[in-house]
């Protein structure tokens, strides 16, 4: 089974209309431009299938990006215009519904909106009506890799340079994922209160701290990127839980190049 996932950018501005979106000259800034003030999105859709014999494409990028145009720009600046865009979970659905089967003997597997560079609402075919809500956070720590187990020579053998015994630092990148079903103004839970309890519960324990040595739930567990992410995820858990929200995954990137995603 092949996935594709193509990113379709456009904005929705108060100068344009309902017609349907023409060429523009940088495809790559978004089609619609953003030419002022206005509001500006990144929809991810990933497509399922088999190739073309033809072509060898599972299906062509411009097929993609028209149907989530035509559809996605007079939608959403309709619920803009009309103060129903709330949370943007109720929309997301409304457009998943109406291309899901635009693509013949292909299947629409996710949508995915980016409502900021770090915010993002997510329909998986397989979970409707729930929606999956994603906000990304930072926070700078120190630790060592190091397994007290194991000789000096065996922790420099597994770890490397990690195992500095004055530890390292990391700027982290920490994604916390929540699912559930939309109220009515859009929302799984309310922005301000999903990120109250994840900087009171991990951020604010965790940053510019050294994990090894301050943290209790690393004092004998190796602080890799791994075991970050289950912790964070076990210690987010049951706040989550007392408000009756589920927390679907949590993903830490260690570096832009490393990251780990945990879920249970």
């Amino acid at each position: 089974m092949f996935r594709l996932t193509r990113e379709v950018r456009f904005a929705v501005a108060p100068d344009q209309t309902d017609a349907a979106p023409g060429a523009s000259a940088n495809g790559f800034a978004g089609v619609p431009p953003l030419t002022g003030l206005g509001h500006f999105f990144c929809i991810q859709a990933t497509v399922a299938g088999a190739l073309d014999p033809a072509s060898n494409y599972l299906l062509n990028i411009r097929d993609i990006d028209r149907v989530i145009r035509q559809s996605a720009v007079p939608l959403f600046r309709r619920a803009i215009d009309q103060r129903r865009f709330g949370g943007g979970a109720s929309v997301l659905v409304e457009l998943f519904e109406r291309v899901r089967h635009a693509w013949p003997r292909r299947s629409l597997e996710c949508l995915r909106l980016w409502l900021s560079p770090f915010l993002s609402l997510a329909v998986n075919a397989g979970e409707l009506p729930m929606v999956r809500l994603s906000q990304r956070f930072e926070f700078s720590a120190s630790h060592r890799l190091h397994n007290p187990a194991l000789s000096e020579s065996a922790n420099c053998q597994t770890f490397g340079k990690c195992s500095n015994p004055h530890g390292h630092g990391h700027n982290y990148i920490l994604e916390v994922t929540l699912g559930g079903s939309p109220d009515a103004a859009g929302l799984v839970i309310p922005v301000p209160t999903f990120e109250r309890i994840v900087s009171e519960t991990v951020i604010n324990r965790f940053d510019h701290k050294n994990l090894n040595v301050e943290l209790p739930q690393f004092r004998d567990l190796i602080p890799t990127v791994e075991n970050i992410a289950m912790v964070i995820y076990r210690m987010l858990k049951p706040q989550f839980d007392a408000i009756k929200v589920k927390l679907a995954a949590v993903t830490v990137w260690e570096t832009p190049k490393t990251w780990c995603e945990y879920s249970e």
